[in-house]
């Protein structure tokens, strides 16, 4: 919701997503609560970057993953010392950056920022900036207008740089040529597969292995820990329900908005265009005065006259029939002409951009204004919708508060809101969107913490989409269980048998392999396949490297490759020849991505540079704590 950079170059956001995590950490502040809040994990010349620094971007990136991967979002996959050093070297490298910000007196001013935050969608209310929705979403965020621009000026002056960097990044064109023809380089193949179920009868577990595996692997068979909860819900929309509009504050509305309901004078018309760029315009003005004076002699020729002569297809088969406009709708001497007729009057000879028109006026609506009672519904909708907005700024504090300090139930809130307490059925820590409003990642959060599992507490109140916020508590917990072995026995015994036969047929395909390098081809292969580097659809996606790896200077060429899980493939390479040229689009987004690869290249080595500018010392006992 807070990136300030969403609408910037690509070249910009490339550059900062070079020097931010692309995931998150969950449950690392435990690293580095032993080391004591004293102890800075790093220093950057003379700025340190302290643990408290350290855990807020370890939130940050918690959430940016949650976002990314909701449901398939897996902590333990954090839980590795290369995953603390990555995040600590994306705050060294902004610490860089900013040092190298300051030295160069770069800065984004006051009015930038105040273009960025306006900017920002979630910060608006009916398309306009909303200074109350600004504070109560940086509330929630945990956040004050004050740390949140200092936040966006250093996110807006580290683009400066970056966009300085970006745009330095060149490749010769006789690279990129090259590497083009390579993308589109046509290679012929044919392939021979080697599954697994071809060794599934070869395999014999040993006694006792299924349940070795079980007792060594018993996480991957707990039964998550589940939850029953009650939430209440409070949204705009539920308090624009509960609000009703008085008669008179209606028309006190109508009558002080009266320029809004007036509905302007339109007029139906016919015409018959002669077209100037067919014919020339001298011919174009001659034939129409031509026209002129037949319809002047017979005006109820005119549709006919319409259907035989004009050039608006649109319009011709309609015997000229335009039907009714307003102003602003036609080019300006067209409007000007038919808005000066009567009804059933005949223009003379009309010029516009597209040719030479004869009009005839065919109705009038005058200008009238809207009564009440055809506006009435919008009127109300919209006192309703701005009442709404007005109580739920309101009612958004206080709720928040009653949920917090009457932790113990939901119903205060709900009677002070008018809402129903609802039910939710056994929900687990992973989002669902079929669990609706409990289908939000932060609450989901919120609901599995201790307090809410031992002490059965309120939720804080979370935002899980404008201007709807959710609180829950939990009537029913399962913690996480381990499923007895006899009711995985089988599966395990499956899958370690189909683990046994991959290694056979691994094992296989790289004795066919050295066969087929030694000549010794008798293999049965499957029909040719032309793939290019751009278009590979039909290759298994772990054998595009190796198939285009494959040496061309002597053909017949063979490679092979293991499919996980699905036994091995081997290919034999017959022909390779050039691509068809591309076309611009093609070429131009081929070319964008090279430079997106050239910029990378380029960050990472000014980053380097930086580094081995500034002195950079690691507290590696900090970074390090969970292993001692």
């Amino acid at each position: 919701m807070f990136d300030a950079v969403r609408n910037n170059k690509r070249i910009v956001q490339l550059f900062l997503a070079l020097i931010t995590l692309p995931f998150a950490f969950f449950g690392v502040e435990s690293y580095v609560r032993s080391v004591g809040t004293g102890d800075d994990v790093a220093r950057v010349g003379d700025v340190k970057i302290t643990q408290q620094q350290y855990q807020q971007t370890l939130r940050e990136q918690q959430e940016r993953l949650r976002t990314q991967l909701g449901g398939q979002f897996d902590p333990k996959l954090l839980d590795t010392p290369q995953a603390r050093q990555a995040i600590l070297d994306d705050l060294i490298d902004q610490q860089l950056l900013l040092i190298e910000t300051g030295k160069r007196k770069m800065f984004a001013s006051d009015q930038a920022i105040r273009a960025a935050i306006g900017g920002i969608e979630a910060f608006k209310v009916d398309g306009k900036f909303s200074p109350e929705r600004y504070e109560s979403l940086l509330k929630a965020q945990g956040m004050t207008p004050a740390s949140f621009e200092a936040r966006l000026r250093q996110d807006l002056t580290l683009q400066q740089l970056a966009a300085g960097i970006g745009q330095s990044s060149l490749m010769a064109r006789t690279v990129s040529d090259r590497i083009l023809a390579m993308q589109t380089e046509k290679r012929d193949v044919q392939e021979y597969r080697i599954g697994v179920d071809t060794f599934l009868d070869k395999v014999k577990l040993d006694d006792g292995a299924a349940k070795k595996f079980y007792d060594e692997n018993s996480r991957q068979f707990e039964v998550p820990e589940q939850a029953r909860a009650e939430f209440v819900v409070l949204s705009m929309e539920t308090i624009g329900g509960q609000l009703t509009v008085s008669d008179a504050e209606i028309k006190a509305w109508y009558d002080g908005h009266k320029d809004r309901f007036q509905q302007p004078e339109e007029r139906r018309a016919s015409h018959i265009l002669i077209a100037s760029e067919k014919i020339g315009k001298d011919k174009a003005r001659a034939k129409a005065e031509e026209l002129l004076k037949e319809i002047q002699k017979n005006p109820a020729a005119f549709a006919d006259l319409a259907k035989k002569n004009s050039d608006d297809p649109g319009s011709a088969a309609k015997g000229g029939d335009l039907g009714y406009f307003g102003r602003g709708m036609m080019v300006k001497p067209f409007e000007d002409a038919t808005f000066s007729l009567k009804d059933g009057e005949i223009s003379g000879i009309v010029e516009s951009d597209f040719g030479f028109h004869i009009i005839k006026v065919t109705g009038i609506h005058p200008a009238k204004e809207k009564p009440l009672a055809d506006v009435r519904g919008e009127i109300e909708s919209e006192l309703k919708k701005a009442g709404a907005s007005r109580k739920f700024a309101e009612a958004a504090e206080a709720f928040s508060n009653m949920v917090y300090e009457q932790s113990d139930s939901l119903k205060p809130a709900a009677d002070k809101f008018g809402l129903a307490i609802k039910q939710s059925d056994w929900l687990g820590r992973q989002a669902n969107p079929a669990s609706g409003p409990l289908g939000n990642e932060k609450l989901l959060v919120a609901l599995f913490g201790e307090d809410s599992i031992k002490n059965r507490r309120n939720t804080e109140a979370v935002e899980i989409a404008p201007n709807t916020l959710v609180a829950a508590r939990i009537v029913d917990y399962k913690p996480a269980s381990l499923q007895p072995f006899e009711n995985v026995k089988v599966a395990i015994e499956t899958m370690l048998r189909r683990k046994e036969a991959q290694a056979l047929a691994r094992k296989d395909g790289e004795a066919r392999l050295e066969a087929l390098k030694k000549g010794e081809d008798k293999l049965a292969w499957g029909p040719v396949k032309r793939v290019s580097r751009i278009d590979h659809a039909a290759l298994p996606p772990v054998a595009v490297p190796a198939v285009f790896r494959m040496e061309t200077s002597k053909l017949p060429a063979f490679t092979g490759v293991e499919l996980p899980g699905n036994g091995y493939a081997l290919f034999r390479l017959n022909k390779v020849e050039a691509g068809e040229a591309l076309d611009d689009a093609r070429k131009q987004a081929l070319l964008g991505q090279l430079g997106s690869l050239g910029t990378q290249e380029d960050v990472q080595g000014y980053l380097a540079a930086l580094r081995s500018r500034y002195k950079v010392e690691i507290n590696k006992a900090a970074l390090e704590a969970k292993d001692k």
